[in-house]
């Protein structure tokens, strides 16, 4: 049995980082080399108000100040290279040239108009200085700026990002494909079927399913096998023949009679690096890589133990997989002390939350046994004592981790 530090230092060495390749920006992709802008953002100086463009120069026009209006201006109007007078705009519309103010509508007054109704004469009601209400060409991004960095997973801000610039492709590292194997012959998938007398609900698979997709890996397997070996083989065979980097099964990796997953692993040649680690809960975990170099792991079947070995045997190695850096915790005071009675790393449900004075917080949640999965429903965070540590007094300092590497505590006061 070895240690957390000396196992992650084993799938680091195992877990390599994914080809680069110029792809399509997607959500979960995650940048192999840094981004320059190749375009000013915005691309034009523009309005950010409905209202009129002057030229009020230097020293900017006072209250009361009249002018005539020559033209409009709308977004995605053609560009106007000199312009006199007042021209009426609107948000987003590329200033006229020679102009260099906007006044919004509402703090003008419209002393006479055409026979369409157009303003053609105004009168300012407030003073107005240069440059006041435009948004700059380059303002946001210039040319050539370094917009975004290696090793950054595109989401929803990075995407507006490159799509305002104009991105058709980056260099990244697509997702990791991740198989989800369920093993034991108790285990019912169907949530309307009457459990027989023996039988549980198949809880692991739609969590660690939803886990590996929080974790940013693309899961292309996903099946329920019988306490059987030929099944097992049959099925891992069938994740390999979907691609998957990674292969995880939960159950049957302890000592007891069914336990045949490593059996099951030596006969197809696989190399086991590691079977049980000084962790709780999880200590029955197994690290292997198939013949082909697929990453193998063979969780324990009960619920957190299956959730401690994803979210700190697995994800570490998405990350590397994906060209992220180590993970780093978060630090923050026990909210109450804390007795271990045993000599292993622990992996505890738990709570951060934040009082009115913004002090954070980590509570310890009842119920850490392997089997329950209603404090894993209730829980924000991962609080993790080392294996040395036995005693902690109220306020010690502890490691805390969000529910999964990409996610980080949802704080509540």
């Amino acid at each position: 049995m070895i240690g957390y530090d000396e196992a992650l230092a084993i799938i680091c060495r195992e877990a390599h980082p994914l080809p680069v390749r110029r792809l399509a920006p997607t959500r979960g992709l995650v940048l192999a080399e840094d981004i320059a802008s190749g375009e000013d953002l915005p691309p034009f100086d523009n309005s950010a108000m409905d209202g009129f463009a002057l030229c009020v120069g230097e020293c900017g026009a006072p209250a009361g100040s009249e002018f005539e209006v020559a033209g409009a201006q709308a977004a995605g109007d053609a560009r106007v290279d000199m312009a006199s007078g007042a021209w009426e705009i609107m948000t987003g519309a590329r200033l006229p040239g020679g102009l260099d103010a906007v006044v919004p509508v509402e703090q003008v007054d419209v002393l006479a108009c055409d026979g369409d109704g157009r303003p053609r004469r105004i009168r300012i009601q407030s003073d107005v200085a240069p440059g006041q209400h435009l948004r700059l060409r380059g303002e946001d991004v210039a040319r050539a700026d370094v917009v975004l960095t290696a090793g950054t997973p595109l989401q929803a801000p990075q995407l507006m990002l490159l799509a305002a610039l104009g991105a058709v492709d980056v260099a990244a590292r697509r997702a990791p494909r991740v198989a989800l194997l369920n093993t034991g012959r108790e285990l019912v998938d169907d949530p309307a079927r009457q459990l027989e007398s023996g039988e549980i609900r198949n809880s692991n698979g739609p969590y660690l399913a939803a886990r590996l997709a929080d974790a940013g890996a693309d899961c292309v397997l996903r099946e329920t096998v019988g306490d059987d070996v030929a099944a097992f083989a049959a099925a891992l065979q069938r994740a390999l023949d979907a691609d998957a980097d990674v292969v995880v099964s939960t159950g049957a990796v302890s000592m007891g009679r069914y336990d045949f997953v490593p059996e099951a692993l030596r006969e197809l040649g696989a190399h086991i690096h590691f079977h049980k680690v000084r962790i709780r809960p999880g200590k029955p975990l197994l690290f292997a890589t198939l013949p082909d170099g697929q990453l193998f792991w063979g969780l324990p079947g009960n619920p957190a133990s299956g959730a401690v070995g994803l979210r700190f045997f697995v994800e570490p190695a998405l990350r590397r997989m994906a060209g992220l850096p180590p993970e780093q915790p978060l630090r923050a005071p026990l909210a109450a002390s804390l007795h271990k009675r045993h000599a292993l790393r622990f992996h505890l449900k738990g709570r951060l939350s934040v009082d009115a004075g913004g002090r954070l917080s980590a509570r310890v949640l009842p119920g850490q046994e392997s089997f329950r999965i209603a404090p894993l429903a209730h829980s924000n965070c991962w609080i993790v004592v080392d294996e040395a540590v036995q005693d902690l007094p109220a306020g010690a300092l502890v490691d805390v981790y969000g529910p999964g590497h990409l996610l980080g505590p949802q704080l509540q006061e």
